[in-house]
């Protein structure tokens, strides 16, 4: 049986998206929460928090008891040895009734222990298997359809992340490091290519594009390489039908 003594553990489960466990460890060890265990997969990372429970106040409130109780016992029985050595009073009606009142009032009950403050979840970050609205989307056929625009709209500053390709790589006006890079949904194909025209907007392809894991040469990031996309939203444009993100997380797979 588990005594007093030993060290119970809660634990608790979030998500991150791949490439963003750092940070999410980071805010939960700030809260005093041990990281056990991670499981990865293909868009986010499970990862499995423990730490100490509160210690229970069930001991403190038994010892407590017993010596109150002790206490309690060793009055009545100097009390009873005085009454029968006193000489004999008549008691005051009044002041009786005082008494049995207070001794029927029934012993506070011991404050039970504060349950643990809650941890409040991350921002949620739609995905193709979260969000049907989402996914309806980078189904389309019609990239300059107005469902597109209307999504836009409603979550603009939201975080998305999904598998998604290069289709296109322009230099940003007469950049030479910076670029217009085009991003297709799904997998890289010559003949299809579903969904919305997402585009980063004048990035280098080094800092602005937040790779994680293994991180590509220049020569490696071209059109056609697959990647997992997470970015936030920025707007629709209606005159060029792009829907421009920017870069939180990126990448090849």
């Amino acid at each position: 049986m588990t005594t007093d003594t030993e060290i119970q553990y809660e634990e608790r489960t979030a998500r991150a998206m791949r490439g963003m466990e750092s940070r999410t460890i980071k805010k939960w060890q700030e809260d005093g929460w041990e990281l056990v265990s991670q499981t990865q997969g293909k868009l986010q990372t499970e990862l499995t928090f423990r730490r100490p429970r509160p210690r229970s106040r069930r001991l403190i409130w038994i010892i407590g008891g017993a010596a109150f109780a002790l206490i309690i016992g060793t009055v009545i029985t100097i009390g009873v040895i005085s009454e029968r050595n006193a000489p004999t009073e008549f008691a005051d009606p009044a002041t009786s009734d005082t008494q049995e009142a207070s001794e029927d009032e029934p012993a506070p009950e011991p404050t039970q222990a504060e349950p643990t403050p809650a941890i409040a979840p991350e921002a949620a970050v739609l995905t193709p298997e979260t969000s049907t609205e989402f996914a309806a989307i980078l189904a389309l056929g019609d990239y300059c359809s107005p469902d597109i625009a209307a999504f836009a709209a409603a979550h603009s500053g939201d975080t998305i992340a999904f598998p998604g390709y290069i289709g296109a790589i322009n230099p940003h006006n007469d950049a030479t490091t910076r670029y217009d890079i085009l991003i297709g949904a799904g997998d890289y194909s010559e003949t299809s290519a579903p969904g919305p025209a997402f585009q980063f907007r004048d990035v280098n392809t080094t800092n602005d594009m937040h790779w994680a894991g293994d991180v590509p040469d220049a020569v490696g990031v071209g059109v056609g390489t697959n990647l997992v996309v997470t970015a936030e939203l920025d707007r629709y444009e209606d005159s060029s039908c792009l829907f421009l993100i920017e870069p939180v997380s990126t990448s090849v797979r």
